[in-house]
């Protein structure tokens, strides 16, 4: 109890009734603490404070006995002008979190929040050590005095203050009409790293990494463009990291009246520094609402899209107007055969948010969910309700939300004690739950229709990135990108090569890079799940456990090592690993075409559940995704096979010709393609003896390629049957008369080549219809020593000479198809003039050196690509060497 001292120093008006009491340091106290604080208030007459002070006392109660330990005081205290409440605890060590103080829990937490809501509710409030005792009291102002402005309480001495890690930094950045940055203060060069002339002028977009849950949240251009926003959400720092901060934005004008925007941002664990704390809405008097309807309060008084905050504002309420140790509130799906947790109070919320149990059949039901009912005691009737479940929770009570007769959610309150509810507090609970029902339905439809309008959007650009690729390795990247993070923490993409083969693991990505590794090595530890035949999402247990598994075998080692130790370090990082894919795991086949080419994994990390229109909207990708991956599968094997034939109509190297340097260039028009219309051939006739061939075959593409094949391997088999240059040629343009309506009319330069003793080259050449061949002598003349003749598969009869020419050693022949001179830019072509014009510059050098100047010629004569396909084929009669 507070010594009279302390009471003498801080009262001014006449105290009229006092009541104090003391509470042992067990979980049940807090719900009779409160009940004693309602009951003192109660037989006084102030029933409209009882609510502020209840919930006050209970969080500091909770303050004192669950988190520090120790049991706690409670006085009260009453006046003519106020009411003031005490309590006090036997832990004067524990640093006491202040406004502004880097240790301040966030709004969100289950502790921690006993000062903040003294700030928001009370009219006074301060804290009071001793050297054995330490006191944190708060005043309510009676309502026929008028509220004037709250004070914080007076000013710890500095001994007393909690000491930081390192002072509390807020980045200031100031972003311009554009959404430029035009500010960046030291803080915000500390904190993320980059400098200040590194960011100026860029987007604020460029660095943040924004939650990008369809549908929920506004993006971050548009938040900038709000008169104020608060919120949380990540910047990369200049190594890639996210670093979670707490953010404020204002909305100003300069001396200009230009608009421009100034962010406050801190570290997330900071963010009481910026947060706005949450207020009772005050009445039109002046005076601070106060009610006897515990319900009345808050009904209205968030956004009318904000369904989170309602829930939550819910749940506690309900928890106080029982008595409570813990509330909860679940919401129906749409089918009504499952339900949502979707708030708490006095539970480990975020393991519990968005669990899913069912409602009416089947082991772990949600007992009678569509009607009110009172459990005494939760241990005799296991199950009852799942969600109390390990938590010590023994006695509970449930009523249905229902509108127009249809179940829309289950409201809940729980106590750690047995037999703590009736039926008339059930009724109590059940007049609250059908007040707030309609606002909550109509809030959840507002939350729905945003969600599946971002869903729709999400499907839409995912199905343009899907279909603007053919490639496997990128659709599977996709794939993993667009559902991290925006529908799970990671993913990871099992492809099954065919019905015989087992799941393989192609892909894995997690919102933070540096759990990649680890998450890949956790994965290849255990066996994939099981390929279905059936669509629909299922639950894999298996990473969890490994998971978990890991975390023991990795703590149990860490016993016996040292913080700088190496193998500590990868204790740390094993143990991030684990937490990180310890949360639920689901699996999603991917068919396509009547058969399984896969399996998406999605996970949360440890304890967090997917929402049920998550898991909706990951089934419509996963159906898209698998149709891309599949029509991918299909292209890359296509592509294969087609350049698998395509490289069988190429020759093979060409041969070593004692005396004669051979060089070979070769371009095929078309993406994919590697053998097009143009070809070429270099091969040994017998003894002594080579042919070469150059041809053009009509058109590009497959159609010309088959002609191209036939030509290249008639030509072997007839010139090593004996035959001369003419009547191979007609021979070949008879087999491709032979083809019919798939013939194709072809130029060729068809020549044998024999070296000979004194260094020279004996040839025999027939130029069908084909660019005739030129000649470059040592001097830098360029001739042609071929005549045009008739060009294949256009007539039947044809009759064709072959002339003789001898290239002297130092003499290079240059043969080419047409698209090397029809090549154009505009209304120039380079033509026979403009390659003989290059070939003249090509005096002294090697036949590669040749071929290689001269397609270089060819492919900056024009900037656009070629449209046709090119081939070079240069021989050159060395020079003997001088002594």
């Amino acid at each position: 109890m507070a010594e009279p001292g302390v009471e003498t120093r801080t009262r001014s008006s006449v105290i009229t009734a006092r009541a104090a009491a003391s509470f042992d340091p067990v979980g049940r106290s807090v719900a009779t603490a409160r009940a004693f604080v309602r009951d003192t208030l109660q037989g006084w007459g102030h029933s409209d404070i009882i609510d502020d002070a209840v919930v006050l006392t209970s969080e500091l109660v909770t303050n004192a006995i669950v988190h520090a330990g120790t049991s706690a005081d409670v006085l009260c205290l009453r006046t003519e002008d106020y009411v003031r409440i005490e309590v006090g605890d036997r832990y004067p060590e524990r640093e006491i979190p202040l406004q502004g103080s880097h240790v301040l829990a966030p709004l969100d937490s289950e502790n921690g929040r006993g000062l903040q809501l003294c700030s928001a509710l009370a009219s006074r409030w301060g804290v009071e050590y001793t050297s054995t005792f330490k006191q944190v009291w708060f005043q309510l102002d009676l309502p026929q005095r008028p509220v004037g402005t709250r004070s914080a309480g007076p000013a710890l001495p500095t001994a007393l203050l909690p000491v930081a890690d390192e002072r509390v930094r807020v980045a200031v950045a100031q972003i311009d009409r554009t959404g430029a940055i035009s500010v960046w203060n030291e803080d915000a060069e500390h904190l993320f790293g980059y400098p200040a002339d590194q960011v100026f002028g860029k987007p604020l977009a460029d660095f943040a990494a924004w939650p990008h849950t369809p549908g929920i949240g506004t993006g971050i251009a548009e938040a900038l463009q709000l008169s104020r926003w608060e919120g949380s959400y990540g910047i990369r720092d200049t190594e890639g990291r996210v670093i979670p901060v707490y953010a404020s934005h204002l909305r100003v004008r300069d001396t200009h009246g230009e608009p421009s925007t100034v962010c406050l941002l801190v570290r997330d664990d900071e963010r009481a520094v910026l947060q706005t704390p949450p207020r009772i809405p005050v009445a039109d008097s002046g005076t601070e609402s106060h009610s006897a309807d515990p319900f009345e309060v808050f009904i209205g008084s968030p956004a009318p899209d904000d369904l989170d905050g309602l829930l939550q504002r819910t749940v506690e309420r309900a928890r106080d107007m029982l008595d409570g140790d813990a509330a909860f509130l679940l919401l129906a799906t749409d089918d009504e055969t499952e339900l949502e947790v979707r708030a708490t109070t006095g539970l480990p919320s975020a393991r519990q948010r968005f669990a899913r149990v069912p409602v009416e059949a089947g082991s772990g039901r949600y007992g009678s969910a569509r009607m009110p009912a009172v459990h005494d005691d939760l241990t005799s009737v296991p199950g009852a309700v799942p969600l109390l479940n390990t938590t010590g929770m023994r006695s509970a009570v449930t009523v249905p939300l229902k509108v127009e007769g249809r179940l829309t959610g289950s409201l809940g309150v729980a106590a750690e004690a047995s037999g703590r509810y009736t039926n008339e507090e059930a009724l109590r609970l059940q007049f609250a739950a059908d007040r707030i029902a309609l606002a909550v339905e109509s809030a959840r439809l507002g939350e729905l229709e945003r969600l599946r309008r971002g869903s729709l959007s999400f499907l839409v650009e995912a199905s343009d990135l899907l279909a603007g690729t053919l490639d496997k390795d990128q659709t599977l990247a996709l794939m993993a990108q667009m559902t991290v993070p925006t529908l799970a923490t990671w993913c990871a993409v099992y492809t099954i090569a065919d019905q015989a083969s087992a799941p393989y693991l192609s892909y894995v990505l997690h919102e933070d890079e540096d759990r990649i590794d680890g998450l890949k090595a956790l994965l290849a530890k255990i066996a994939p799940p099981a390929p279905v035949s059936t669509p629909g999402v299922r639950a894999w247990a298996a990473p969890a456990k490994a998971a978990q598994q890991a975390a023991l075998e990795t703590s149990k080692r860490e016993l016996g090592l040292g913080s700088s130790s190496p193998v500590s370090s990868g204790i740390g990082s094993t143990l991030a690993t684990a937490a990180a894919v310890g949360g639920e795991t689901v699996v999603l086949p991917l068919f396509a075409r009547n058969r399984a080419i896969g399996m998406l994994i999605l996970g949360k990390p440890t304890d967090e559940h997917f929402r049920q229109e998550i898991l909706e909207l990951a089934e419509d990708l996963s159906r898209r995704a698998a149709l891309a991956l599949d029509n991918a599968r299909l292209y890359s094997e296509r592509v294969a096979i087609s350049q698998s034939l395509q490289r069988s109509l190429l020759p093979p190297e060409s041969p070593q010709i004692p005396g004669v340097e051979v060089e070979v260039i070769y371009r095929a028009a078309g993406e994919g393609n590697e053998v097009g219309g143009d070809f070429y051939d270099v091969f040994p006739i017998r003894d002594g003896a080579y042919g070469f061939a150059i041809g053009d075959v009509c058109g590009t593409g497959p159609e010309a390629a088959a002609v191209t094949g036939l030509a290249r391997h008639a030509l072997r088999l007839l010139a090593r049957e004996g035959f001369g240059g003419p009547a191979v040629l007609e021979r070949l343009n008879a087999a491709i008369l032979d083809e019919g309506s798939r013939s194709r009319f072809l130029t060729l330069l068809y020549g044998e080549l024999w070296p000979q003793e004194d260094g020279s080259a004996r040839l025999k050449v027939v130029c069908a219809g084909h660019p005739l061949p030129l000649r470059l002598r040592p001097d830098g003349t360029v001739d042609s020593p071929a005549e045009p003749q008739p060009l294949l598969g256009v007539m039947e009869d044809l009759e064709l000479f072959e002339e003789s020419v001898t290239l002297a050693p130092g003499d290079v022949l240059l043969c080419v198809t047409d698209g090397i001179t029809e090549r154009r830019e505009g209304s120039r072509m380079l033509g026979d003039d403009g390659l003989a014009e290059v070939l003249t510059g090509c005096t002294g050098l090697t036949a590669g050196a040749v071929a290689a100047r001269v397609m270089r010629a060819v492919e900056r004569f024009a900037a656009e690509p070629a449209s046709d396909d090119m081939a070079i084929l240069a021989l050159r009669i060395p020079e003997p060497r001088k002594p």
